[in-house]
C-alpha cells in the first residue's frame, strides 16, 4: 500500500486537550501490515464536535496543515470500515483503504464547519466516490462502466443480486423498477458483471487444444489490427471532410450531388430537371460546378 507521509509535530502541544494522537504508533502501522495499520488507526481517539469545529476553522481561515492532519487521522478508522464493504470485488483491502484516504483528504479540504454537519457524515460521499472510481478502473481490464448511471447500476446490481446465477425475468423487472432504468440496461450490465477478461494471445505455457484466444478468430492470418484501425480512421476522416465540404454548397447543389452520388437509388439528370423545373443540361452544369467546389475544398 502506498504510504502518505504525514509531517510529525515536534516540540508542539496541541491547543486541544481532547486530542492526544500517538503519531509514532500511526506511522508504524502505516508502514507495516494491514492488520497493524487498522489497529493503529483504531487507537486514535475520535474528535469531539467542538474540537472538530476548532480544527476545521483553523484550516479554513488560516490554511493550517497541522489542523488538517488532526482532522484526517481520527477519521481513518471510518475509511477502513467503509473500505471493508468493498472486499467482494477481488481487490486488495489496502488499496481500497488508500483510495478512501484520498477521498477523506478531499472531504477535509472542502469541509465547512459553519454548516453544522459532522465531518464523518460529510466525508462518506467523498470516500465512497474515490473507492467506486478505483473499483471501476481495476475490476476488469476493460472498463465495465463509463457513465454515472452505469456506475450506479453496477454497484447496486451487485448488492441486489441474491445468488451467483443469472437473474430471472421477475428479478430483472424488480431491479429495473427500483433503480429506475430499463430492463435491457439491467441485462446488459449483468452480462458485463458475469463476464471475465480473456487474453488476446495464448500464453506459451497453455497447451490445452481446447483453449482458444481471440487472436485465433481473426478472419485472415495476415490481418493487422493496426492497419485495420488506420483504415477506419482514414475513412472517418474522409467522411468528415466530405460532410464539411457539402455544408459549403447551396441547398440545391448539395441536394443534386446527394441524389446523384450519395443515395442508394440514384436520380437521373432528367429526374432532377423535372424536380427543379430546369433543363437537364443545367442540372449537369450545377453538378459539375459542385464537384469542382468539393475537390477544391478537400484538397485544401
Amino acid at each position: 500500500m502506498t504510504t502518505v507521509n504525514l509531517p510529525i509535530m515536534t516540540n508542539q502541544t496541541s491547543t486541544l486537550p481532547s486530542i492526544k494522537h500517538n503519531y509514532e504508533l500511526m506511522l508504524k502501522g502505516a508502514n507495516s501490515s494491514i492488520e497493524s495499520y487498522m489497529s493503529s488507526v483504531s487507537a486514535i481517539p475520535v474528535l469531539t464536535k467542538e474540537d472538530e469545529v476548532i480544527l476545521a476553522t483553523r484550516l479554513q481561515d488560516h490554511g493550517d496543515l497541522n489542523a488538517a492532519r488532526e482532522l484526517i487521522l481520527p477519521h481513518l478508522r471510518f475509511v477502513v470500515h467503509i473500505a471493508k464493504g468493498y472486499k467482494g470485488y477481488g481487490l486488495q483491502l489496502n488499496d481500497l483503504i488508500q483510495e478512501g484516504n484520498i477521498g477523506l483528504m478531499k472531504a477535509v479540504k472542502r469541509f465547512d464547519p459553519t454548516v453544522g454537519v459532522r465531518l464523518v457524515s460529510f466525508a462518506v460521499h467523498w470516500i465512497r466516490a474515490e473507492i467506486h472510481e478505483y473499483v471501476i478502473k481495476n475490476w476488469r481490464l476493460v472498463k465495465i462502466a463509463t457513465t454515472k448511471s452505469q456506475r450506479k447500476l453496477f454497484f447496486n446490481l451487485r448488492k441486489m443480486r441474491k445468488n451467483l446465477g443469472w437473474l430471472s425475468h421477475e428479478e430483472s423487472l424488480t431491479i429495473a423498477k427500483e433503480l429506475n432504468v430499463k430492463v435491457e440496461t439491467v441485462r446488459e450490465m449483468e452480462k458485463r458483471i458475469t463476464g471475465s477478461d480473456i487474453g488476446f494471445d495464448l500464453s506459451s505455457s497453455d497447451t490445452d487444444e481446447k483453449s482458444f484466444a481471440p487472436v485465433a478468430y481473426l478472419e485472415k492470418a495476415d490481418a493487422n489490427p493496426a492497419e485495420i484501425l488506420e483504415t477506419e480512421d482514414y475513412g472517418a476522416h474522409n467522411n468528415k471532410q466530405l460532410a464539411e465540404a457539402l455544408s459549403e454548397l447551396d441547398d440545391r447543389s448539395r441536394d443534386i450531388l446527394k441524389q446523384r452520388w450519395l443515395s442508394e437509388k440514384k436520380s437521373t439528370l432528367h429526374d432532377l430537371a423535372d424536380q427543379y423545373s430546369i433543363s437537364a443540361e443545367r442540372v449537369r452544369q450545377l453538378e459539375a460546378n459542385a464537384m469542382k467546389k468539393l475537390r477544391k475544398f478537400i484538397e485544401v
